[in-house]
């Protein structure tokens, strides 16, 4: 006789404390059974064997299975595509509900729907939960029931609606005897999965709140080992909970606060506007800009040689860790898109093979803002100066000295494009094709 379960399928939420979805499996009164597959129809895509999200996620439930073994239970992880775990799942148990947060992504909504109906075909019950925002969807929108698509007002109301209410944490540490009793499943290796192990260590996901305390001065200096926090990795993947996070930055510093809330607005939008999240531009004039996508420019943009040396500094320093400073972020951006004139979607899809925190929303927010071609972004005319970037943020070049030491010297190169003539050509670009006909 098969096994009666429910399963916690666990995705972007890599957490037993405060998760959503778990805390209501762990209370319906069926033993639950916890479940995460590494999705080929994701994984087969990644460019880089040595990918060092992979490698995260791996280290996160690795430390999730030690958590559940002490529980008495264990975590099963799959390698392969949903539908066909499940169909497995639902032949090897007596499944009554699986149980799973939401995703907003267009990818994780065609799965989900392909999911849902395989399980309503069997019989199985399919709810998901709220869990890595804190507003979703339609739950903070204009008075008419419009989405915003500009930052401020979306903020004071997300501000205006936020009680106490809205932070409290799912016990499930109450919860926990329901999980499936059985022994320790092992979990697939990075090599059996074509995966190499990745030797750096990643941020702690303990949240230093002195940082969230300076984080208004500090934000903006990349030579700052501590001015930010470094928790994006962990809020892409849910190893933290945005509760907690949110509740410490009401408290402590409402610029940090913000960046959380940037982070909601831009799910929002992504939400509203799935066209965004499948490469067009938020403002559809902007798809006539004539762009210049020179492949040899874009490459020594990839590789830090521009010949700028903020820029070298943030692309070096993206590609050794995994990581870039978000002023940094901006800067590189920018340069991209304004001064060497190339696709902003060249650049987003650089970034999300390179960005250990890689987050669809995020980073399409973040590139169409340089580009001028997404909601409330930075108007076209606007085109930073590297030079002045770095007299305000690197004044004494200890960020630029970390990454490209050799920027003095005579092997370092000229630069790539000569700013004021790369200023005067975009701005020529920008307004042929924005014209009115």
């Amino acid at each position: 006789m098969k096994p009666s379960v429910n399963i916690i399928w666990f995705r972007r939420d890599l957490r037993l404390k405060d998760n959503a979805a778990l805390y209501h499996a762990l209370q319906s009164g069926v033993p639950v059974l916890p479940i995460f597959i590494f999705d080929t129809t994701i994984l087969d895509q990644l460019p880089d064997r040595a990918d060092k999200r992979v490698a995260f996620i791996h280290a996160a439930i690795a430390e999730m299975q030690t958590e559940l073994v002490a529980l008495g239970s264990t975590l099963q992880v799959f390698h392969g595509k949903p539908l066909e775990v499940f169909t497995q799942l639902v032949q090897s148990y007596h499944v009554q509900t699986v149980f799973t947060n939401h995703d907003y992504e267009p990818y994780a909504q065609e799965r989900d729907n392909a999911i849902a109906d395989l399980l309503t075909h069997a019989g199985v019950g399919f709810e998901t939960y709220k869990d890595q925002v804190i507003f979703e969807k339609e739950e903070v929108t204009k008075d008419d029931g419009k989405p915003y698509t500009v930052f401020t007002p979306y903020s004071r109301k997300w501000k205006a609606k936020l009680t106490p209410d809205f932070l409290k944490p799912y016990p499930t540490e109450k919860y926990v005897d329901a999980f499936y009793k059985q022994a320790p499943i092992a979990i697939p290796s990075l090599a059996s999965m074509n995966f190499k192990e990745v030797n750096m260590e990643f941020p702690s996901k303990q949240l230093n709140e002195e940082i969230v305390r300076k984080y208004s001065q500090n934000r903006d200096f990349p030579a700052l080992e501590n001015g930010t926090s470094k928790m994006g990795v962990h809020l892409r993947f849910g190893t933290v909970s945005i509760r907690a996070l949110a509740t410490i930055a009401a408290g402590l510093n409402e610029t940090y606060l913000n960046e959380l809330i940037w982070r909601e607005f831009y799910q929002m939008i992504l939400w509203h506007f799935p066209k965004v999240g499948k490469g067009h531009a938020f403002k559809a004039e902007y798809e006539k800009i004539k762009w210049r996508n020179n492949e040899e420019e874009f490459q020594k943009w990839c590789d830090g040689k521009t010949g700028y040396p903020i820029v070298d500094a943030g692309m070096r320093e993206l590609n050794a860790t995994g990581f870039m400073h978000n002023r940094v972020r901006m800067i590189v951006a920018s340069f991209l898109t304004k001064h060497l004139l190339i696709d902003w979607r060249w650049g987003e899809a650089y970034f999300a093979n390179k960005l250990l925190d890689f987050d669809l929303s995020a980073n399409n927010g973040g590139w169409q803002w340089a580009a001028s071609s997404g909601c409330d972004a930075a108007p076209y005319f606007r085109v930073f100066n590297p030079y002045l970037q770095t007299e305000k943020f690197d004044k004494e070049l200890k960020y630029i000295k970390k990454w490209v030491p050799e920027f003095q010297e005579f092997n370092y190169p000229q630069p790539i494009v000569v700013h004021e003539v790369a200023r005067k050509r975009v701005l020529e670009t920008y307004a042929a094709a924005l014209k009115p006909v």
